[in-house]
């Protein structure tokens, strides 16, 4: 059974939700795993979001603050949290706290089984043009590369260390919103086994998504096919 793990999260802008964020993950994860880390990066937010981890991070020790000095992208932010991240398991999580910790539960039993496991949102609680993109990406994503996940962009992810160190520390290349499907396509080409858990998702409380906004769309379509010309390549 898991007991070292890393619980790793982007933040942007997340002032509003990364105080309670960090609070509910510290009540729901120390009971559980007795080797307990949280990696929050910071990805060059224009808020008092760092402030806010610096805040909660002087009273809890096993909380990190890792910040980029300008804003790299979802991607680029999920990377260094995951290669920033010590022990034997990383469970990799948005700062919205749009998911239910406790669904952890529902993914350790398969950890030993499978290298990957990656939950699913049953249902999707976002509004509808953000479930509708997010249907064709992973539409487009399995027309592409082949079947990997139904929901590629799903941010409940269970990931053996080796797989950051084997494949995504040294082969992902994404940045942006293409990062989740590149790092699934490139472990399922590795070998690496993938299991797919339901878990439980609520609507946004507090702050702004910006997966909807026009450039991250546009850089994730250019992210997409350079990837899928690079395989080629391969």
């Amino acid at each position: 059974m898991v007991s070292s793990l890393s619980v790793v999260m982007p933040a942007y802008n997340e002032e509003a939700n990364i105080a309670g964020m960090l609070a509910d993950v510290l009540a729901v994860m120390q009971p559980r795993f007795p080797d307990l880390e949280v990696v929050v990066v910071n990805d060059g937010s224009k808020d008092r979001t760092g402030d806010a981890v610096r805040s909660f991070a002087a009273n809890h020790p096993s909380v990190r603050l890792v910040e980029h000095p300008k804003n790299l992208g979802y991607g680029a932010a999920v990377y260094t949290a995951l290669t920033s991240a010590t022990r034997e398991y990383a469970l990799w999580t948005d700062s919205d706290r749009q998911f239910v910790l406790e669904d952890v539960d529902r993914l350790i039993p398969f950890a030993n089984e499978v290298d990957l496991v990656v939950g699913y949102r049953a249902p999707r609680r976002d509004p509808f043009l953000r479930v509708l993109f997010g249907i064709g990406w992973s539409t487009l994503v399995t027309l592409l590369f082949g079947y990997t996940a139904r929901d590629i962009d799903c941010a409940f992810k269970l990931i053996k260390r080796e797989v950051i160190t084997k494949v995504i520390g040294p082969q992902v290349q994404s940045r942006g919103a293409t990062f989740s499907a590149e790092l699934l396509v490139r472990a399922k080409r590795a070998g690496y086994r993938i299991k797919e858990v339901p878990v439980q998702h609520r609507p946004r409380r507090a702050g702004s998504p910006t997966g909807a906004r026009w450039h991250v769309i546009s850089r994730a379509f250019r992210e997409l096919w350079r990837f899928r010309l690079q395989l080629w390549r391969e």
